[in-house]
Parts: structure tokens; C-alpha cells; sequence
């Protein structure tokens, strides 16, 4: 009998995170600084940077100490993230307190009769729906509870809990065709019209979700566990007040999406919608003013380690920020595709821009750091706007599947209980699949001259 090889076992998030961190301090003292001038933008109002710009700048390096210093800053910057962390994270605990949640999954699962499996697309589609419409990311992660009781009763693993919501949400982010916060920022600053190429775009983003979902089903069904019949029975029957419930978490719904695409809301409004829901909910179901207040402590409690890794994670930008190498890195990145091939140079700005989203891992910001110098770039070689649109994409988006300096990627994976390195087992085939999927995008773009 021969024992198994070692298992390459990838640190504590927070390690791995904190030795980002460091490494980023590291690189402040090696690589060169350099800026870009920089401008506010007419049509987005953004800061965007100015192409042709890039000159050096006198050096800053981040010692050790400060870059300690960057981890409460990193978390004072993420603070309105952090809050809706911690805030839907209660509202979700005080629901399920009061055993709705699962009275409803046992009630739906004897419903199905056995065809259970189809729960996993008709998530999928509802977060690939919010990601593309609204790039869903740290909302996700106080539904991962919610998940997980789906799941478990089910017999899947933690794994599917992940894969079909946030795995589902930011593909569909990557391949949208109107997602404000990528392509509608993108397309905006390329000055293209905005939703031009949308049925090009729905095209693919309807491949690449069915084979994530497809993907997700297959690894549910290899993975599932027998759950026991009595287990379900035993919380089958719903009550009144249990469709009140329900009924009350659709409102909430409802109202985020309207405050989204018509108020113009942002993550303070929708912690306030949420805390709102959580605290009607429990006096609603009986929990009395002090039962709901001990759910949400509890729920507090359940969060935390989620909202750290979100600030952990910021903390990474703010340190290459203040050593003032994050231009340097775009400048080093996307200079030498100038003298490629259009496609081989479209090929290129992927995997730049997949590399710039490991220190930068804000789409948006993203967006206005790398679309005013990469616009020039494509009308000198004489490529469509909208292919560098794409490239920016699949390159930057679909890495939110797998950088560890994501933290809403962390912070879900921690409320799930999934190990980071099991994701990358998971994930990491699907990802490069999903980037194959985004280049045969590109060169067909290129090809019918999108």
C-alpha cells in the first residue's frame, strides 16, 4: 500500500492575505515609482488617468510597520462594505431564528419528489442575474448561511453553496453586457455607446453560464451525501407566519433592486433595508425586542471573520498605493503589446489586465486605471474599441473567481467554511475554461468586426 503525496495546503486566508500585504511593502522598496497625470472624466465623472503620461516619481517606500498601519486603513476604506457585512448578516440570523428558513427548505425539497438537483440552476440564474445586472459580490456573503441550509439538507456539499452563488454571479459579471460597474464604466470611458454589442455579449454569457452551471451540477451529483427522510419530514410543514416571512424577505428584494437601478443606491442604503427586514422579521415571528436583538449580536458574531478579510484584503491596494507603484505596474504591463499582432496583442491585454486585477481588485477601479491608456493602445493598432472592452473584461473579471486578494471572495468561501485551496481544485479548471471561452470571444470579435 502506497501513501498518498503531500498536499500543497494553502495558508490561513488572513496569513495569506497579511503576507500580501508584505510582499506589497516588499515591492514598494524594488520597483520603480511612477505616476500618471491624471483628470476627472465628463461623461462618468470619475478620476481617470491620462494616456501618454506616465513619468517617475520620487520614491516611497512602505517599511513594516506602516505597512501594519495599512490594515486599519484598509478596513476605514471598506467600511460601508463592512457594515453591509455585518448588517445583512444579522437581518439573515434573526430569519433564521425563527426556523423559517428551514421549514421553507424542507417544505421545497418534498415538493421536488426527488428532482431536487434543479434547485442548482434556478439559483445560479438568480445570482448570475444580479451579477450581471448589478456585479453582485459582498452581498452574497451573508446569503451564504441562507445557502448552506439549502445545501446541507439537500446532502451537497459547502462547495455547491459557493459555486452557485458566487461562482454563477461573477461569470455572469465578467461576460454581461450591461453591468454598470464593468462594461457600463468601460464603454462609457471608451466613448462607444453604451449597450452596443449586447446581443455579441448575451451570446457567450449564456455559454458561460450554462457551463458553470453545468459544471456545478456535475461536482453536486459526485459529491452528494444521503440525507436522512425523517430529517426533512420533520420541519415540513409550513406556517402562517412563515409566508409572512417569506413574503416580507421578497419585498426587501424587490426594494434593493429598485433602490438600485432607480435611486442610485449604494451599500449604506441597502445595510439600512436590510437592518429594517431583520428587525421586522423578528418581532413578526415572536422573537420579542430582545430575541432579535441577540440574533443580531449572534449574527454579528458569525460575520466577523467574513468583514475582516474584506479589510485585509483592501489593505493590499493601500499599501501599493502609497508606495506609488500601481501605475508603474500598468505602464510595465501594457507597453509591450504595442508591437504584437492585433490578436496576439487582444490576447495580451487579457492576461494583463488578469495580472493588474491581483493588486487593483476593484472592477471599477479597474476600469478608469487601465481603459484611458489601453483606448490609444487599440486605435494605433487598428483594433475595435470593443474588443479592448472584452479583453478587459475576461481578463479582469473572471479573476474575481480566483485572486486571494478579492475579498469578497474570501470573506464567502470563510462564511461557507471552504478552504481556499479546495476552491482552487474546483475552480481553478473551470476558470481557465471560462477564459478560454472569453479569448475564442475576442478572436471572434475581431473576425466579424465587432
Amino acid at each position: 500500500m502506497t501513501e498518498a503525496g503531500p498536499r500543497l495546503r494553502i495558508p490561513h486566508p488572513l496569513v495569506l492575505l497579511l503576507g500580501c500585504v508584505l510582499l506589497a511593502a516588499a515591492a514598494s522598496w524594488i520597483v520603480p515609482a511612477g505616476e500618471f497625470e491624471r483628470t476627472e472624466d465628463a461623461v462618468t465623472g470619475r478620476i481617470v488617468v491620462v494616456a501618454g503620461t506616465y513619468h517617475e516619481v520620487e520614491p516611497a517606500p512602505v517599511g513594516a510597520f506602516d505597512a501594519l498601519v495599512a490594515l486599519p486603513r484598509g478596513m476605514a476604506d471598506s467600511a460601508d462594505v463592512i457594515f453591509l457585512i455585518f448588517l445583512i448578516g444579522g437581518a439573515f440570523t434573526v430569519v433564521d431564528e425563527t426556523g423559517t428558513l428551514r421549514r421553507a427548505v424542507s417544505w421545497l425539497i418534498r415538493g421536488l419528489h426527488g428532482r431536487d438537483l434543479l434547485v442548482i440552476p434556478v439559483v445560479s440564474a438568480l445570482f448570475a442575474t444580479g451579477g450581471a445586472l448589478q456585479n453582485l459580490q459582498e452581498e452574497i456573503i451573508a446569503l451564504v448561511p441562507v445557502l448552506l441550509i439549502l445545501t446541507r439538507r439537500m446532502g451537497f456539499t459547502p462547495m455547491v453553496a459557493v459555486s452557485m452563488s458566487a461562482g454563477s454571479a461573477f461569470v455572469a459579471s465578467a461576460f454581461s453586457p450591461m453591468n454598470p460597474f464593468q462594461v457600463g464604466i468601460a464603454q462609457q470611458l471608451a466613448e462607444v455607446p453604451l449597450l452596443s454589442g449586447w446581443a455579441f455579449r448575451t451570446s457567450f454569457l449564456l455559454i458561460a453560464v450554462a457551463v458553470w452551471v453545468g459544471a456545478t451540477m456535475r461536482h453536486a451529483q459526485r459529491t452528494r451525501v444521503d440525507v436522512r427522510v425523517e430529517d426533512v419530514v420533520a420541519e415540513a410543514d409550513m406556517r402562517v407566519g412563515d409566508w409572512a416571512v417569506l413574503g416580507l424577505i421578497a419585498g426587501t428584494f424587490a426594494t434593493l433592486v429598485w433602490g438600485l437601478l432607480r435611486l442610485g443606491w449604494g451599500f449604506d442604503e441597502m445595510s439600512a433595508l436590510f437592518f429594517v427586514m431583520g428587525s421586522i422579521v423578528g418581532l413578526l415571528a415572536g422573537l420579542g425586542v430582545t430575541g432579535t436583538a441577540e440574533a443580531y449580536v449572534k449574527g454579528f458574531r458569525e460575520m466577523a471573520y467574513a468583514a475582516l478579510l474584506v479589510g485585509f484584503a483592501r489593505a493590499i491596494f493601500v499599501v501599493l498605493q502609497d508606495g506609488r507603484i500601481v501605475d508603474t505596474l500598468v505602464h510595465a504591463l501594457f507597453t509591450p503589446l504595442e508591437g504584437l499582432p492585433v490578436l496576439a496583442s487582444a490576447f495580451g491585454m487579457v492576461a494583463a489586465q488578469a495580472l493588474i486585477h491581483v493588486p487593483v481588485p476593484s472592477v471599477s477601479g479597474q476600469a478608469v486605471l487601465t481603459m484611458p491608456v489601453l483606448v490609444p493602445l487599440s486605435d494605433l493598432l487598428g483594433m475595435s474599441r470593443q474588443v479592448t472592452i472584452l479583453a478587459y473584461q475576461y481578463g479582469g473579471g473572471l479573476c474575481d473567481l480566483v485572486t486571494p486578494t478579492n475579498g469578497a471572495l474570501m470573506a464567502i468561501l470563510a462564511t461557507a467554511g471552504v478552504r481556499y485551496d479546495d476552491w482552487l481544485r474546483f475552480c481553478g479548471p473551470l476558470y481557465l475554461g471560462m477564459v478560454a471561452l472569453g479569448l475564442v470571444s475576442i478572436a471572434v470579435g475581431l473576425a466579424i468586426g465587432l
